[in-house]
């Protein structure tokens, strides 16, 4: 009986076990035909490099013909997959980094020539007395100005080994003669944080510039300080936010939760690569009404953000829709330090929508080009001409649609704002004549400004807005070439005089106070602001919420 019993149980495993045969023969050959086929690749590049090194009529320098082919190698994986040369290595990282060693200053390029913008708190510039406004035109006995002057050659002028010199002359409008100054570098924290203020008594404003290591840390104690002030709801602006690290945007993210939730999903070709971040419970913002601003520059980890406040129904998404990057790169370092970026996951949001767009591999051109095609199909002009893709439908924590299709498609779409924007004013801006004036009023009043510790008060101190105006007007002509034309000049007179003064706002209080005065008739601003008086952003957000644009004014 006992050997019935054990032959009956061997003819019960045999189909398990023929089974598992067939799916490891299966595997084993599928494996081998994938190892056969990349050594066929593999074979076939090395033959092609060594009939080029053998055969070829002239020399040729094998390391930059792998230099050339590498770029295009990886460049033909998808748009973000990139290979970055040993000497473009600290370059490629700067974007990232929380600290750097340098004079300590903000600038900008205008003209061919280096306009200080700000002067850091704390940096060799501040100590030695260099101001917002002045104009470098030496750096260690180099003439700084012409069209061959970029970013990238400032970076390395200015920016060096920790307590080494450097010696830097300005150009200041009210001293006669340039200005030296022997600096030495020290370490210059960057700070996300753009700027945080209080829209009114409860509503605190925090923009973030990037996602970096230290993007989390500064956010928190930005919020602390808002809080602080009276803060009981809160906007976010990420608009022009290009991402970076994923790891801060869930921290961010988790701060605004108290209950449990996902996050981000993330999903690769290995088993290894698939996770699912969730909340931790410990978000000490979990109940204040919140709104995220998001636009078409918006993307990667800032949509990862926005992605997990929609899905939750955690807050209200105004602006447009964002980019759609939802490739996750991995860095891999070479032998010789140069570097590949690898996409190995994708992001998802906590209702399962892929935040890539669609993009074809090796037309990086068409993929870049896609932004400037949303305004030539009217997209960030109209809610109407936003694309979404209705066979890709999700649903939110409390039931709300949501799609698919690539980025964020925001709860509340306000369009692009135009008004004012007529060829007077596109002529003074991109010949920089509010910036130069704006430098140069600040250099002449410097005294009296500085006395202001607030907004309103450095307000209080301009001339009106008609003799601000005409002084412009006036400059722009002397200065610029640029002739009155007065019918486009009153059409455009409160962008061009707002902006001059948020410039000065820039020069003598910060950034922060720059981006209050903008925002003051920023209509995506004032539509998140109006929602929040109304409640709308409350947690849960609900379905019916009214998406129509009624701007806050």
């Amino acid at each position: 009986m006992d050997n019935d019993n054990k032959n009956k149980k061997y003819l019960l495993m045999l189909p398990v076990v023929a089974a598992a045969m067939l799916a490891a023969g299966l595997w084993a050959g599928r494996y081998l035909t994938l190892r056969d086929r990349e050594d066929r690749a593999l074979d076939k590049l090395t033959e092609v490099f060594d009939m080029v090194t053998d055969c070829y009529v002239d020399d040729v320098d094998t390391d930059s013909l792998v230099e050339l082919t590498l770029p295009q190698l990886i460049h033909n994986l998808d748009p973000h997959s990139a290979y970055i040369a040993a000497s473009d290595r600290k370059i490629a990282d700067r974007d990232l980094e929380s600290s750097f060693y340098g004079i300590g200053i903000q600038f900008q390029l205008l003209n061919d020539s280096l306009y200080i913008v700000e002067v850091i708190s704390g940096g060799a510039a501040e100590s030695a007395g260099i101001l917002a406004g002045d104009r470098i035109i030496e750096v260690d006995g180099r003439e700084i100005s012409g069209s061959d002057l970029t970013n990238e050659s400032v970076f390395t002028m200015l920016r060096g080994e920790k307590d080494s010199t450097v010696d830097v002359k300005v150009k200041r409008k009210n001293s006669a003669k340039p200005l030296s100054f022997e600096l030495v570098r020290g370490e210059i924290p960057v700070s996300p944080v753009d700027a945080e203020y209080m829209a009114n008594d409860s509503i605190g404003y925090v923009k973030i510039g990037k996602f970096s290591d230290n993007t989390y840390s500064e956010f928190l104690q930005a919020l602390g300080r808002l809080r602080h002030r009276g803060a009981k709801a809160f906007v976010i602006d990420l608009r022009g936010n290009g991402g970076g690290y994923m790891n801060p945007a869930v921290l961010m993210a988790n701060e605004f939760f108290d209950s449990p939730a996902i996050i981000v999903m993330t999903r690769g070709r290995n088993f290894s690569d698939n996770s699912v971040l969730a909340t931790d419970l410990t978000g000490s913002f979990g109940t204040e009404q919140l709104v995220v601003l998001i636009d078409e520059f918006t993307a990667s980890a800032s949509e990862i953000f926005a992605g997990a406040i929609q899905d939750n129904d955690r807050g209200l998404i105004i602006g447009r829709r964002s980019f759609g990057k939802g490739l996750v790169q991995r860095s891999f370092d070479m032998p010789d330090s140069s570097q590949i970026r690898l996409t190995v996951q994708r992001y998802y949001t906590p209702s399962g929508r892929c935040i890539q767009k669609g993009y074809t591999p090796g037309k990086n051109v068409d993929y870049e080009s896609e932004i400037f095609e949303r305004y030539n199909r009217g997209e960030v002009f109209s809610a109407d001409s936003m694309r979404r893709d209705s066979t890709d439908v999700y649903r939110t924590r409390h039931g709300r649609e949501v799609f698919g299709g690539g980025g964020i498609i925001p709860d509340i779409f306000v369009p692009s704002d135009t008004s004012g924007v007529t060829n007077y004013y596109v002529a003074v801006a991109n010949a920089g004549l509010l910036q130069k004036f704006a430098y140069e009023y600040c250099d002449l009043n410097r005294e009296n400004l500085d006395a202001a510790n607030s907004l309103d008060a450095l307000l209080s101190k301009l001339p009106s807005d008609p003799v601000l105006l005409q002084s412009f007007v006036n400059y722009a002509s002397t200065e610029g070439g640029i002739r009155p034309r007065w019918y486009y000049i009153n059409i455009s007179q409160d962008l061009i005089v707002n902006q001059i003064k948020a410039i000065i706002a820039r020069d003598i209080l910060g950034f922060s106070a720059y981006f209050e005065l903008m925002n003051r008739r920023d209509p995506v601003v004032n539509e998140a602001i109006g929602r929040i008086k109304r409640g709308e952003a409350a947690t849960p957000v609900t379905a019916e919420i009214d998406k129509a644009v009624n701007p806050t004014k």
